[in-house]
């Protein structure tokens, strides 16, 4: 570049950063100005174009520690202009370039008005992926592969617990898939490096997992559902029962006195357990009828219909009417 239109320019303007910002500074500001305005991002954009050679520019001048010092020197002379050849010729109009030649070694330097991306520092070469000027296009920067797709199911006792499967590709080899304790139907898994081939690398291989229903336990969120059917004896009176968890084992639960059939109750903490905490069990109280009773289970049938009548709790029906009033 001439020193002429080093005077011209301000390159601190042109990056946005002040004239006492440091390399660090001066490096971020054109990382983050060279992504925005890089042509490859801006097809067929003018603008875009002349915004990305005067941004390199000075970045090419700012980020030399001698450069920048020279340039800080002509600036600081106030813009001083002169032309060869002017009025007056002669010693006292000697042109600019000549002043100043000593400053770059004569014309106009390693900074010539033409522009090519080879020019960038190698800093910043992964940006976009090396060289080539604007006349012979852009090269595009290293892309990481494709990702692939795959399905897998496994058994709600592997969605619980967690397992490993293994997916055999056409050239035989088998990638082993770790399945996380808790996953739920539908989410997925990612392999990296399992997917297509790319010049910055692999892709990943992404697999959806789906999960076989259980005949027992419903997954809600992270908690369990379950269905435990109670005498009707139990429900009336109320009881302490055993209920069947999800790792094996039973857990004690209180069925409150006068639990009506379908109410749920809760048994904190026994539901499905992930890295972020566990869930609950939701047991639903089923209220067994009791079939084919004995003489003598009949007449305490009867005998309890005939005690609860009298203070009118046998009708549960009694407000049905109200209820489906219009």
């Amino acid at each position: 570049m001439a020193s002429q239109d080093w005077v011209e320019k301000d390159f601190y303007a042109i990056l946005g950063v002040s004239k006492d910002a440091s390399e660090a500074d001066i490096k971020k500001a054109y990382r983050k100005l060279a992504r925005k305005y890089h042509p490859d991002q801006n097809p067929g954009n003018a603008e875009a174009e002349k915004k990305f050679k005067d941004i390199t520019e000075a970045n090419s001048v700012l980020s030399d520690p001698e450069e920048r010092q020279q340039y800080d020197a002509i600036r600081a002379m106030g813009g001083a202009r002169f032309s060869a050849g002017g009025p007056g010729g002669g010693a006292g109009a000697a042109g600019f370039e000549d002043l100043f030649g000593g400053l770059f070694g004569g014309g106009a330097g390693r900074h010539s008005r033409g522009f090519s991306t080879g020019n960038l520092p190698p800093e910043f070469a992964d940006l976009f992926g090396g060289g080539g000027g604007f006349s012979g296009g852009f090269q595009a920067p290293p892309q990481k592969g494709a990702d692939r797709q795959a399905t897998t199911t496994i058994s709600f006792a592997g969605s619980i617990r967690g397992t490993t499967v293994g997916l055999r590709e056409q050239s035989g080899e088998v990638i082993d898939v770790r399945i996380p304790a808790g996953i739920r139907d539908g989410q997925k898994v990612r392999v990296r490096g399992k997917g297509g081939p790319g010049s910055a690398g692999p892709g990943d291989l992404m697999v959806t997992v789906h999960v076989k229903p259980h005949g027992f336990f419903t997954r809600d969120g992270d908690n369990l559902r379950i269905h435990v059917p109670v005498s009707f004896d139990e429900a009336a009176l109320g009881a302490q029962i055993e209920v069947p968890t999800v790792d094996g084992t039973t857990v004690k639960m209180k069925v409150p006195a006068g639990t009506s059939s379908g109410r749920t109750l809760r048994v904190k903490g026994k539901g499905v357990t992930t890295s972020k905490g566990a869930g609950d069990l939701l047991v639903t109280v089923d209220v067994v009828v009791p079939q084919n009773l004995s003489k003598e289970a009949e007449d305490a049938v009867r005998a309890f219909a005939a005690a609860t009548s009298k203070n009118g709790q046998s009708d549960p029906r009694a407000h049905l009417a109200e209820k489906a009033r219009l």
